[in-house]
């Protein structure tokens, strides 16, 4: 049931969002009065938004699910180029000062913005999606073992490989995403000692472009190719599309992340080449912060998604990847080591 206790909305506060939030594709209501009790999540995206087939995709696919099942209205809305924490904290802070509730935050990016906000309205519940620092009593940080699903994007390009070359992408030089290459690495090398992994990151700061340039990807993947990498993972936001174009272009395979990307449809000409993705179920995060919130018992703390939780994976979907034996067999295997704790994946 929702919850009684919200924050009134000035009127002409309420009309200056509302025609921010439309300006950007912001809000979207379904079957439910206007009220402030009918409000339920929002999301504010991460660099490259909406529209990634990635890591900013699969929270509006939680948001979606949250607003089906629970009839509210809900929101989302768009970075800006060059923002600050200030800017950001005030997108969450308009979104708790309407009404909404859950409000959340797609990226460590956010992790300074949900602080601030989430001490101005200690009756909303805040989320923050791959950060783990923001400690108060309101917020759920919610974060994913992202090195163990790579470990096993790891053994499937290392029993993949004909060239004993693989490569890794990487968006940002930063700890989240140091964690993939780690796990990547150590799948590829205990899979396959002989083979030799390429790694490269994008930028050194996301205001560089590392999560939001598919031209950059392409261009260090192209570098990885000529140096005869025949499987290729990236985790790169929105720059992963350039990857996965040149692995397409090359005629070698790419290996997605976060979503599973062979099935998105922006990505459908390349897909051949897609041979699996390293998920990690952003939308069952962001869905389940919403449901503890609709229940009246929101989650707070560390809610941490892993191999044994089902909340990261390695996806099947390409037939190729599916039907081969030996490489399931080899990827079933690590994941049972992982889960049981016989193979410890490093994070960094």
């Amino acid at each position: 049931m929702r919850r009684v206790s919200r924050i009134a909305v000035a009127g002409a506060a309420t009309a200056s969002l509302a025609l921010a939030l439309s300006a950007c594709g912001g809000t979207s209501t379904e079957g439910g009065s206007s009220s402030d009790s009918d409000k339920g999540l929002a999301i504010a995206y991460d660099v490259g938004g909406k529209g990634d087939q990635s890591f900013n995709d699969a929270a509006y696919a939680g948001l979606e699910q949250a607003k089906k099942e629970f009839g509210y209205e809900t929101a989302d809305i768009e970075p800006t180029e060059g923002e600050t924490d200030a800017d950001k904290q005030q997108r969450l802070e308009s979104l708790a000062k309407q009404g909404y509730n859950p409000v959340v935050g797609v990226g460590y990016a956010y992790a300074a913005a949900v602080k601030g906000a989430a001490e101005k309205y200690p009756d909303t519940t805040f989320g923050i999606v791959d950060d783990s620092t923001v400690q108060s009593k309101n917020v759920a940080d919610l974060v994913f073992s992202e090195e163990e699903a790579s470990y096993l994007a790891g053994v499937a390009a290392a029993k993949s490989t004909k060239t004993n070359v693989v490569g890794f992408v990487g968006g940002v030089d930063i700890p989240l995403i140091h964690k993939f290459q780690a796990g990547f690495e150590q799948g590829v090398k205990d899979t396959n000692p002989k083979a030799k992994v390429l790694s490269q990151y994008l930028t050194q700061t996301a205001e560089e472009g590392g999560f939001s340039s598919p031209d950059k990807g392409k261009t260090a993947a192209e570098g990885q190719i000529e140096k005869k990498a025949d499987v290729v993972y990236a985790a790169a936001g929105l720059s992963g599309q350039g990857v996965i174009e040149a692995a397409a272009a090359n005629k070698v395979w790419a290996i997605g992340v976060d979503s599973d990307q062979y099935k998105q449809e922006a990505l459908a000409k390349y897909k051949d080449f897609i041979l699996t993705s390293a998920m990690k179920d952003v939308a069952k995060a962001v869905y389940n912060l919403a449901k503890s919130v609709e229940d009246g018992k929101p989650q707070t703390g560390i809610v941490r998604g892993d191999l044994k939780s089902g909340e990261v994976s390695l996806s099947n979907s390409n037939p190729k990847f599916a039907g081969d034996a030996d490489v399931q067999k080899a990827v079933e295997t690590a994941k049972e080591k992982i889960i049981s704790g016989d193979i410890k994946v490093k994070s960094s």
